[in-house]
């Protein structure tokens, strides 16, 4: 699992470019006598494990891809290509899924049912669950309970965090563009200031982000981008502003573009311009069954394991394993990976992101005696 996982951290690949990933992944689970399939969702590989008596099919799940971020460690496995960086451990999940299907594969005498080993792309970007689902991963063999781990430098190594219920936050995108009227700088009169309207706006949105006392009750607005004006001696026509609004709860979800659209238009009244707002429902949030998060707990407390067993509260962070776990029950879950000795501590996402490969193991582990508990019980 260090060597592959080395491998992966050199060579990374943004979302539907996983091709290299995509190939060592099958040639694995080939080795592995495993049913491989590719090109699932574009750059996706599902493998299929069939244990000698019929029963359930158990889905786990990992994602392939890297981030556009330049690496800034200086270590003998650090990336390869220029601006793309796995800094989120997704080449340690890939790592810990074939290490799960090499101990499975040795135990498929002992299985009664069927295991879906699902290497997606795209996680980072477009989503890429959705693609795999709409082609056809949570079926032929139905899929009757999915699992997925994320690797988290924030928690030391040995421990698990599990939430059981809503676990993450859905993250919706919006764009935004404001149109004002153009004029010279020097005599303004007339004009409308697409720049001066829009910075109301951000400032106007913020009061829509609200952390309540119940997480469920919460929600995040973020203004990611701001794009507009020509030169420095004209007013502004137009304001381009991108963000994100995230939420648990899904009333609030579903009523957030309509009370964002009011807002924005009694702030845009007072200055003349108009605007147009595109907003795109996308990731779901995380929502963790009870009874698989109750199988999870039981497995890591008969595990070595059993004292790094901690609940956390939900996140307002997304993921899209949320897209699984609309359509059957599961859970997700927080392997901690982090190493204040080794110096492993950077979180997710930072150029110097990296962690403590020893939980790697763990994960397998965790993983391969959920897969044969789920099978067991009918």
């Amino acid at each position: 699992m260090v060597r592959l996982r080395r491998d992966f951290h050199s060579h990374p690949e943004l979302g539907l470019q996983e091709e290299r990933t995509a190939g060592i992944v099958s040639d694995v689970l080939d080795r592995l006598g495993i049913e491989v399939r590719r090109g699932v969702g574009g750059t996706g590989v599902v493998g299929l494990l069939k244990g000698d008596a019929p029963g359930r099919t158990l889905m786990l799940r990992a994602d392939m891809d890297a981030l556009p971020i330049q690496e800034k460690n200086d270590v003998p496995y650090r990336s390869k290509n220029d601006g793309v960086m796995h800094a989120c451990g997704h080449d340690g999940h890939t790592a810990i899924l074939l290490g799960t299907a090499s101990v499975l594969s040795g135990e498929r005498h002992r299985l009664a049912g069927r295991i879906k080993f699902v290497f997606q792309p795209a996680e980072e970007s477009i989503g890429g669950a959705r693609t795999m689902i709409e082609e056809g991963v949570i079926e032929n063999p139905r899929v009757d309970a999915a699992f997925g781990l994320h690797l988290a430098t924030l928690l030391p190594t040995g421990c698990i965090a599990w939430c059981k219920g809503p676990m993450m936050a859905a993250m919706d995108t919006f764009t935004l563009r404001i149109r004002g009227q153009a004029g010279h700088a020097a005599m303004p009169e007339g004009s409308i200031d697409a720049i001066r309207a829009s910075s109301q706006v951000v400032l106007d949105l913020r009061k829509m982000t609200v952390r309540d006392a119940s997480p469920l009750a919460s929600s995040l607005v973020n203004v990611g981008t701001i794009r507009g004006g020509y030169a420095a001696n004209v007013v502004a026509e137009e304001v381009e502003l991108t963000g994100t609004v995230r939420t648990m709860d899904k009333d609030i979800r579903l009523s957030f573009p309509s009370s964002m659209e009011r807002l924005i238009s009694e702030t845009l009244a007072e200055t003349g311009a108009s605007y147009e707002l595109d907003y795109r429902f996308g990731c779901p949030p995380v929502v963790n069954d009870p009874e698989m998060t109750d199988l999870l707990c039981s497995v890591v407390r008969e595990s070595p394991w059993k004292e790094g067993l901690v609940e956390m509260p939900p996140v307002m962070a997304s993921e899209d394993m949320a897209c699984y776990l609309e359509r059957v029950p599961g859970c997700f879950f927080f392997l901690g990976a982090g190493n204040p000795e080794k110096g492993l501590t950077s979180p997710m996402h930072s150029p110097r992101f990296d962690f403590d490969e020893s939980a790697l193991v763990i994960g397998a582990t965790i993983f391969s005696r959920l897969a044969l508990t789920f099978l067991r019980q009918r």
